[in-house]
């Protein structure tokens, strides 16, 4: 997401490295395009105004530090700003020791609420919480077979609400919690395609039952300035405490990311980051600007790596690419420990942007042909992964009829892993290796 903002700060900062100080027409120039980025990417304008202020006032302020170089104290300058809007730092979400208590999400219909109810109970039930999803839609009948059946996929417990009323629907939910220990109880609200009386009357009314020890509105990271405004007002009307933005892996435009917890002073906790149940992540504004500048996200990528990935293969390969080694055995090796991540191509989204290694910047991977390339990989034989110069067209047209892929398919892999192998003689993995030891 925010590929086209991204683009444009990376730009005024790569426009700026080129200048020898940094000056108020230079900014102005560098400033302009981002300015229209923002814009464009449905970021609040009160919010773009106040972010391209800052940065002015901080690059030309008395605080300019001459030692450093300009594109270096630019960097800085966006990091700091972009971070602060975004909400300055990681929001914990805190579970009292009072049993029964109850979180309670709220949002407009189609922002994915339920799905989202499903993976933050998937969350903390790796946190080793015994958390319980129940729905108090009292409207809208799929409502409940929606979360049951995600309940069961995920392995959590469902509570089947059939009362007619909110208060008859609370009663049945306290009196059966207290024997089974459930903690917390995650209550899925009613939704409507637009805010009316009657859907804000109702969640005043669920709030009031149970009263929730947090309340959280779901947004859809997709519609942009509609979900700062609709927040706005379920702020206003029901107080909630703190967001999960869904959808933020998306092609989206994503100016609610940038817009929503300036605007309500409310931290954003979780992001959806994909359709699956585990795709649910705490939210850590620095690394969010990070990625934006180009500088990745390393720490969330290695977080991820130390949860699906055995550990001995990856010191292995780690000590490999430490010693700038790379064969097509070690690339199908990588390629299995990606599908226990997720997919090559969000790897690749929080790797830092590499100088002169555009290619591998721009590399987008289809989950789906993953699968492909392990196929291509498996029909070679030991000699040709550990040796692929003896590829030529005659092997190449075999190893395509062995996968059951087209000769494109084999040239793109090859094509791809001399790119990856680049990286490793360059000692790009070196430097990651040796901050955690490997």
């Amino acid at each position: 997401m925010l590929d086209l903002v991204s683009e444009k700060i990376q730009g005024a900062i790569k426009y700026i490295k080129g200048e020898g100080s940094i000056t108020e027409k230079n900014i102005e120039k560098a400033l302009r395009d981002v300015k229209l980025a923002l814009l464009s990417a449905d970021v609040n304008y009160k919010v773009v105004n106040e972010f391209i202020k800052r940065v002015k006032e901080k690059a030309l302020g008395e605080k300019v530090i001459t030692s450093v170089m300009p594109g270096q104290q630019f960097i800085k300058i966006f990091n700091d700003e972009l971070t602060r809007i975004l909400g300055e730092e990681n929001k914990p979400l805190k579970i009292p020791s009072q049993i029964p208590s109850y979180l309670m999400l709220v949002g407009l219909q189609g922002v994915g609420k339920t799905t989202t109810a499903g993976k933050l109970a998937l969350y903390l039930k790796k946190q080793e919480y015994n958390p319980l999803l129940v729905s108090i839609d009292l409207k809208r009948p799929a409502a409940q077979q929606q979360l049951e059946t995600i309940a069961k996929e995920i392995g959590v417990d469902f509570l089947k609400i059939e009362e007619k009323d909110v208060k008859s629907a609370v009663s049945k939910i306290e009196k059966s919690v207290k024997a089974k220990g459930y903690h917390p109880i995650i209550v899925d609200t009613a939704g409507r395609l637009h805010i009316d009386d009657e859907l804000m009357g109702e969640l005043k009314e669920v709030k009031e039952k149970i009263n929730p020890f947090e309340i959280m509105f779901v947004a859809d990271s997709m519609t942009g300035a509609d979900a700062v405004k609709s927040a706005q007002k379920f702020s206003e009307d029901i107080e909630f405490d703190s967001i999960i933005l869904t959808k933020l892996d998306a092609d989206s435009r994503g100016g609610a990311a940038l817009s929503i917890t300036y605007i309500t002073q409310k931290p954003i906790k979780f992001v959806g980051t994909g359709e699956k149940y585990g795709k649910l992540d705490p939210f850590y504004p620095e690394r969010l600007s990070s990625r934006i500048l180009g500088m990745g996200d390393i720490v969330s990528l290695v977080e991820k790596a130390q949860e699906v990935i055995d550990q001995k293969e990856a010191e292995r390969i780690a000590k490999k690419m430490a010693k700038k080694e790379f064969s097509l055995d070690d690339f199908l090796d990588n390629l299995k420990q990606v599908r226990k991540m997720g997919s090559l191509s969000d790897i690749l989204a929080q790797m830092p942007k590499i100088p002169g290694m555009g290619k591998i910047n721009k590399m987008a991977v289809d989950d789906k042909k993953i699968v492909h390339m392990e196929a291509i990989l498996l029909s070679m034989t030991r000699e040709e992964r550990d040796n692929p110069v003896i590829l030529n067209g005659k092997r190449r047209l075999r190893i395509a009829k062995g996968s059951g892929r087209p000769v494109s398919e084999v040239n793109q892999l090859l094509k791809q892993y001399r790119e990856m192998k680049k990286i490793v003689k360059k000692g790009f993995f070196s430097k990651f290796t040796r901050m955690f030891d490997i």
